[in-house]
């Protein structure tokens, strides 16, 4: 059996110096890109991610300081990366919460833009937990029937995840063998309008704050009652994608009042 495409979708994984978003950096991350005809690509990097890896997550992934001193660093591959993923639907196990934002932290620390529009997204993990409710090692035995040697290395998380989403769409006749379908199926976060989930769309499709004291209030009505709220969270430590998206609301109501 073989991904119902309409153009490539890239799975791929990424190993870090931690689980923060705004602050952890790529150590290793590994594609696999899977054309229409059923062909495939693969490709993966040990990045040498400039701030120390803590002795705990080393433990969990093997990859040392010593291991990557040597290695490129994000942004000496991030063109290379923007190619390969050019015009392509994403995919990973828990991509949508973790993976997927923290690649978009780094596209913007090394000074490219990282659009999601247009893009599909597959979380595996969504699609497993909301039927099965397992880990990623369980997930592979359970549909694969197989054991998953060298787990927490990139490479093969990657390509177990392809494997697991096969096997996912013959188990389960729920599923469709199509993108879309794939892509909303495995969204359990609701219209996101950032990657990290701080930001998200109203039944009225107005920008909302999904956390803290104005949990589920529109922006705008949080600007009115409180604008100086937007500055501080500018300057906390939040992601550089979920900060863009407040400095642009920001400058589209400044231009508004401007000329009004």
């Amino acid at each position: 059996m073989k991904l119902k495409l309409t153009k490539p979708i890239v799975f791929f994984d990424l190993e870090t110096t931690g689980v923060e978003i705004a602050k952890d950096r790529i150590v290793e991350i590994a594609i696999l890109k899977i054309f229409p005809n059923g062909n495939k690509e693969s490709k993966t990097w040990l990045v040498n991610p400039t701030i120390p890896i803590p002795e705990e997550v080393t433990k969990i992934h093997g990859i040392t300081n010593e291991k990557v001193e040597n290695e490129p660093t994000f942004k000496e591959i991030a063109e290379n990366i923007l190619e390969i993923i050019k015009n392509c639907d994403l995919a990973g196990y828990n991509s949508n919460k973790f993976d997927i934002p923290l690649l978009a932290e780094e596209f913007i620390r090394s000074g490219h833009d990282f659009n999601i529009t247009g893009i599909k997204t597959v979380d595996i993990q969504n699609i497993f937990h909301k039927i099965e409710k397992r880990t990623l090692e369980a997930a592979y035995k359970f549909y694969c029937q197989k054991t998953l040697d060298n787990a927490h290395s990139a490479e093969a998380d990657t390509n177990a995840t392809y494997e697991i989403l096969i096997a996912q769409i013959e188990k389960y006749d729920e599923l469709e063998n199509n993108i879309d379908f794939l892509s909303e199926f495995s969204n359990r976060r609701g219209k996101l309008a950032d990657l990290a989930g701080f930001i998200r769309y109203n039944e009225k499709n107005e920008k909302i704050f999904s956390f803290g004291k104005y949990k589920n209030k529109s922006l705008i009505s949080i600007w009115k009652e409180n604008p100086g709220y937007f500055s501080w969270f500018i300057q906390a430590n939040f992601p550089k994608f979920t900060q863009a998206i407040i400095k642009d609301f920001i400058n589209e109501i400044k231009l508004k009042d401007k000329f009004n």
